[in-house]
């Protein structure tokens, strides 16, 4: 992705299960995470946000069912 990231927000529509998406999202550049939450994990993607200066948004709701 390289330059192009920097600065980015990153949006899911599913939750991210575990933080090392997080963790890579930051290496990448990005600068915001807005996703609709619901994983057990939750609290541990929270934390790594927290610590990497993050700034995530739960929206709580998905589009895409499956």
């Amino acid at each position: 992705a390289g330059e192009r990231t920097q600065g980015a927000v990153l949006s899911s529509d599913a939750f991210f299960p575990f933080p090392d998406s997080i963790e890579a999202a930051a290496q990448a550049g990005i600068a915001a995470v807005i996703q609709p939450g619901g994983s057990k994990r939750d609290q541990e993607v929270i934390d790594a946000c927290n610590r990497l200066g993050i700034p995530m948004v739960f929206t709580g709701r998905r589009h895409f069912k499956h």
